[in-house]
């Protein structure tokens, strides 16, 4: 999937790069969180787009476990014309996650994130949603846009009994997730 994911991202540009505009991005929020994003943007025609984008994380910060990696294939309708303004969005979702020994004392729309501090949840997830932005042009090649996306997630995971070590508690466990489903920042250079 990561080797499709990177295909994707460097040769759908290519292909399109002479007779469209196309751009490479990262949202600052997912960086500033120490999560590696990257993007890439074509436009199709005058008011569609094809926008990719990956995240990654594979490391532990402070014995807080948050690895993984995600996918996000989104196709864009934009209201005046392609990488400038707002627009409307329809994306998927997929990835898998590894998380666990942090604090998060709270329910979010129907989740519970509070055993995450004594459990680690090791699994995968996939879904799709729509989303709205707007996109700020900086100069020529400079823009930057601010995303959010509402939808559903479908995930599979496995309970252990805490973040670094421990038995498996609980095997194959499923749950559905409805609510934000993407939220950027992103810095977008554009050629």
């Amino acid at each position: 999937m990561k080797r499709i994911f990177l295909l994707l991202l460097f040769a759908l540009p290519a292909a399109f790069a002479q007779a469209q505009k196309a751009g490479i991005k990262s949202n600052l929020f997912y960086d500033a969180l120490a999560t590696v994003s990257v993007g890439a943007e074509i436009g199709l025609t005058p008011h569609w787009t094809l926008d990719i984008s990956g995240n990654y994380k594979g490391w532990t910060i402070q014995g807080r476990r948050t690895k993984h990696w995600l996918i996000q294939p989104e196709a864009r309708y934009w209201l005046r014309s392609c990488f400038s303004g707002h627009f409307l969005g329809i994306h998927l979702i997929g990835g898998q996650y590894n998380m666990g020994n942090f604090r998060a004392n709270f329910h979010f729309l129907g989740s519970d994130f509070r055993p995450l501090k004594s459990n680690r949840y090791q699994g995968w997830g996939a879904g799709a949603g729509i989303a709205y932005g707007y996109a700020w042009i900086l100069g020529k090649h400079w823009s930057i846009e601010g995303e959010i996306g509402l939808g559903f997630v479908y995930t599979r995971y496995d309970v252990f009994e805490c973040a670094g070590c421990g038995k498996r508690t609980e095997n194959d466990r499923a749950h559905h997730y409805a609510g934000p489903t993407k939220a950027a920042v992103n810095l977008i250079y554009l050629f």
